[in-house]
Formats: structure tokens, sequence, C-alpha cells
């Protein structure tokens, strides 16, 4: 069977799943077959959500998804791919919880919808004692006694744009609802299906995969947009676009993709084809914590950098020679920033004040004009 160093080689690669109908199914069919090798129960729940998580994973390329049932998981229940309903359906839920526990995995798309104890979001029926389920309270029942949980979707591992301002229906991670448990967050919008099928391979075959601050899987959120990015020798030199569409580097129209941790560079969709920066689009920064609204507008170049000390750095003169140890110094001033929260602030901020300039012109017109008038007064 493939072993986890040659797993990892795959997905540096970026190619995953691409190889894995020659390299990995027959092997794990036959330990299947034998009894060597169990295949993982998975219950997959959607709560607020768009759908989107599930429509990329139904659209792996090689293998496909009845490779992946066959010879990796034991796929349980999926609202979407049942085909039992009612009590019959409950009954398998009842029933994984009952005889599987700490033996399934639980995967989650959609952000939590705490609302009125959960309300606006019914997931399931509870037929022994005839009421509704909320999403918040099915995760939390089967989040407790699953083996794993993996959110899926930006949503599901950080409230996504289902939290974003106003946030009317007060969504959430699942992390935030289960403190007790540690969530493997597959972030994206919507995640990549390699992403998805990649982590619960790695949980069949190798465990827990190795995670990063934000819960993400290192294989996959190791590294940020911009330091696989084909347009980065553009950046280098200097040379960028100034309007959406153009092929040189996006930076100056809004890409993101320096303080955004994906492998979206050497992954790409549509059977490794394309990608949003392929389009000559610039990177939105979905797979991060805060966003869409610490990435918005996606429009908006990034704003100067303060450093210790009250110097600033214009990002304007990045990529203009400049190079070496002060990039260097940018770049981890930027992750540490962005850990921190205080890139994300700072976006919001400018982009709001951008947005808001020619109103504040005329408040700070109006207040010049009520002091010049109450000094003549005077």
């Amino acid at each position: 069977m493939l072993s986890r160093r040659d797993f990892l080689k795959l997905v540096v690669k970026g190619a995953v799943l691409g190889n894995l109908s020659q390299l990995i199914s027959p092997p794990l069919a036959e330990a299947v077959s034998a009894g060597e090798v169990r295949k993982l129960p998975v219950i997959m729940i959607e709560t607020g959500t768009c759908t989107g998580d599930s429509i990329s994973l139904d659209n792996i390329w090689t293998p496909t998804f009845s490779d992946i049932f066959t010879n990796i998981v034991d796929w349980r229940y999926d609202w979407i791919m049942n085909q039992a309903q009612g009590d019959a359906l409950y009954g398998i839920l009842r029933e994984t919880y009952e005889k599987l526990p700490n033996e399934y995995i639980l995967i989650v798309q959609g952000a939590m919808v705490q609302r009125d104890e959960g309300n606006y979001n019914h997931v399931a029926y509870d037929y022994d004692n005839n009421k509704l389920i909320t999403g918040i309270d099915f995760v939390r029942h089967m989040g407790l006694k699953a083996k794993y949980v993996v959110a899926i979707g930006s949503c599901a591992a950080y409230g996504g744009p289902a939290a974003g301002y106003p946030n009317p229906s007060q969504a959430t991670g699942v992390q935030n609802i289960l403190p007790e448990r540690r969530v493997i967050n597959v972030s994206g919008c919507p995640a990549h299906p390699d992403w998805i099928m990649g982590t619960l391979l790695h949980l069949a075959l190798y465990g827990e995969p190795e995670l990063e601050k934000f819960g993400r899987p290192k294989l996959f959120y190791g590294e940020t947009v911009h330091n696989r990015c084909p347009r980065r020798r553009d950046y280098d030199q200097g040379i960028f676009a100034t309007d959406i569409g153009q092929k040189e580097c996006l930076f100056r129209v809004g890409c993101k993709g320096p303080v955004t941790y994906a492998d979206c560079p050497i992954r790409r969709w549509n059977d490794r084809f394309n990608w949003p920066i392929g389009c000559n689009t610039p990177c939105i920064g979905c797979t991060e914590p805060g966003y869409p609204d610490l990435m918005s507008p996606f429009t908006v170049h990034l704003p100067d950098i303060p450093f210790p000390g009250g110097t600033k750095v214009n990002t304007d003169s990045i990529g203009l020679g400049v190079l070496g140890l002060t990039s260097v110094a940018i770049t981890g001033h930027i992750v540490t920033s962005l850990y921190k929260g205080r890139l994300q602030k700072n976006l919001l901020r400018s982009s709001v004040k951008s947005q808001h300039r020619p109103a504040i012109k005329k408040v700070k017109a109006f207040h010049q004009y009520r002091l010049k008038k109450n000094k003549n007064q005077e």
C-alpha cells in the first residue's frame, strides 16, 4: 500500500486524486476484502449551507464517487445521497451512534446557526421523541462520540459568508459549538474536492494529519497562494496588472494571495485545468478565517503595512527591487498580523474609508464651516 511519505509527495505534486486509482484503490480494495482494513463509517450533515461543498465533492474527476464508496469509506448518511427516508433513515443515525462510538467520522457542511437556540436550522427528525433536531443539537450529539469531526467549507470551519456582517442568524464555525473536540477544518468557498477526499484518505490510512494554527491540514494549507503563484516572478519584478483581466501580477487590484494559505496554484479545478488567477481574477482569500468580511472588497489593494516604531512600508514599493530581508520581513509581518487579526482589521477599515470617503469629506467640511461660523459670531 502507498506509504505516508509517498502520499505526501502526491499532495505536493497536486496529484492526490489523479493517481489514486492506480496507487491506492487496488491494494486498499484487496485489504478491505481480506478484512485487513475497515472502511471508515461517515456521517455527513448539512447545516447553514448553500450545498456548494457537496457539489464540489460530487465533481471529483478521478477516482469516481463509486471508487471512493467501494474502497475507502462507508458513507452511511448524507441527505443528498440517501435512498432511504423517514424512520428508516433515522435508524441509520441511531445505529451508528449506538454501535459505532468513536469509530465514525462526522463531516459537517455549513455554519452553525445559533439564533433562537438554533431553530432556524432543522436538519433531521427525531422519531423516538417526535421532534425536530436543530443543526447545533445534531452536531453536538453526534460530534461528541465521533472518532473525527471534519468541517468542510469556510462556513463550517469559521462561519464564512453565513456569518458575514451583520450576521442575523448568529452563525459560527463548528469548533465554537464543539469546544471539547479538535475539529479538522477543510476551509474554502467551496473546499476543493482534493482537500476533502485527501483529508478523508489520510484519516483512513494514517490517522489525523498534522494541523496548522487554524485547524487546517498542513498538507493542503501549509503555504500561501502567493508562494506558489505562477505570477510570482511578475510580483518580484514589480510588474503589476492595473485592472482585472490582465495577465500580470494581480496584487494591486486586490489579490489576497500573500495572506491566504492554500495550494490552489498546484491544485486547480475542473481536472487541474483552471483557478481564479488563471482566469485573471484576484484571489479573494476564501480559505481564511474572517472571510468574506475581512477580505472585502475583493478588488481593493492591501493597505500600507505598519511596522513597530511607527514606520510604514507602502505596499506599492514591494516588488520594485526592494527584496531580500525586507521582503522576508514584510511577509513575516503580514503573517503575524493575520494571526492576530490586525491585517484583516486594517483591510476592513481601509475599504470602509474608501467606500465612504465622499461622505467623510462632506462631514469634515460641515464641521469646519460650523467652527468658522462660531468664531465669527464670537
